[in-house]
């Protein structure tokens, strides 16, 4: 088994054995009592502070009538590295906890979801989710062992320039803020020269001519300041962010039916929370961005808002079939060639070539 990037031992005590807690012999055996520890998404952002916490500590314990109780922390602060998430949750240290495809280098299966420019707007991602979902649950399911809940959407992650463009075509020599190796393949494919730079530290990247343009959040550009170093921004969604939300097999089944059915059918509508407040997360952020109302969460700036271009639609299906489909085959294989062309590639109209 490949090495722990941390002290297990240690984790496993400070986690305190995530999962459910064993009820208390001097409690009445009926109704039993089921708590439950969960590693949410990441902390600060509207996932987990308007939606996962209090569905966790307050509704769960509302909607089951006292019966079935949790506490949640986020993942950013649970002493947990992205890339162990799958693995933790597999060997049973964690028993629910949120998994970022984008930080499990060694699962590209997982990388579907959210490739760039695949969905461009949220309706297709919604589409794009719900054919590959079956995929991402085998998966999880046949390699590690874990039942999949729920697939969870970020608001849409766009282009930020300091200076005008008018279409993808114009990124040609920029220095382009990436945050992983799908959306760097596109913006080489693009002429761009992609820099990998922490979320943290994109605001300082732009102010100090270290990079021209950002792909990030539209809300959580705003958030750090984005939109008073760069003046404009693009309507169309490169990437998503997904994540996914997955229990511990042996953990699941021995939860009693009543609350794994409930569990489902409460996260089922916390899933659906979740996607309506990206959704509009995105619209809002490109308002604040451009000084358009509605603007209650952010700041307003004076942003130029781009629109999709003639240019960008007749090219976007190029690059994903020239650039982005054959790097993550490279990485993925003929069973993801397979996947894709059993869910995503159909309702593109783009089928994976196999060697």
């Amino acid at each position: 088994m490949r090495r722990l990037g941390f002290d297990l031992l240690a984790l496993c005590t400070a986690l305190a054995v995530l999962g459910p807690a064993p009820a208390r012999s001097d409690e009445a055996p009926s109704p039993p009592h089921t708590h439950l520890r969960i590693v949410g998404g990441l902390a600060g952002i509207a996932q987990y502070t308007r939606y996962e916490s209090p569905f966790w500590t307050l509704r769960l314990k509302e909607k089951s009538g006292g019966r079935v109780t949790a506490e949640v922390a986020p993942f950013d602060q649970s002493g947990i590295q992205g890339r162990e998430m799958l693995r933790l949750l597999s060997l049973g240290v964690i028993s629910f906890g949120t998994v970022l495809p984008s930080a499990s280098t060694e699962d590209p299966e997982l990388a579907a979801l959210d490739l760039p420019l695949v969905s461009p707007d949220f309706a297709t991602l919604r589409r794009v989710v719900t054919s590959y979902r079956p995929q991402v649950q085998r998966f999880l399911h046949d390699r590690y062992g874990l039942e999949l809940l729920a697939v969870y959407a970020y608001p849409a992650q766009v282009l930020y320039c300091r200076q005008a463009f008018r279409s993808l075509g114009d990124l040609r020599g920029r220095r382009v803020r990436t945050s992983g190796v799908s959306q760097a393949e596109l913006v080489e494919a693009l002429g761009g020269i992609p820099v990998v730079t922490p979320f943290a530290d994109i605001v300082s990247a732009v102010r100090r001519n270290v990079v021209d343009c950002a792909i990030t959040g539209t809300l959580s550009g705003n958030s750090i300041g984005l939109h008073e170093v760069t003046s404009h921004v693009h309507d169309m969604a490169i990437s998503w962010g997904i994540s996914l939300f997955a229990a511990n097999g042996d953990a699941w089944r021995a939860l009693a039916p009543p609350v794994r059915e409930l569990l489902r059918r409460e996260v089922a509508g916390l899933e659906a929370e979740i996607w309506e407040g990206a959704e509009q997360e995105t619209a809002e952020g490109q308002a604040c961005n451009a000084g358009m109302v509605p603007c209650t969460v952010g700041r307003p700036g004076r942003m130029t808002r781009v629109p999709l271009s003639s240019d960008d639609i007749g090219r976007r299906s190029e690059l994903i079939a020239t650039a982005i489909l054959p790097g993550w085959l490279a990485r993925c294989g003929d069973a993801c060639a397979d996947a894709w062309n059993r869910s995503i590639g159909p309702l593109l109209s783009i089928p994976a070539p196999r060697e």
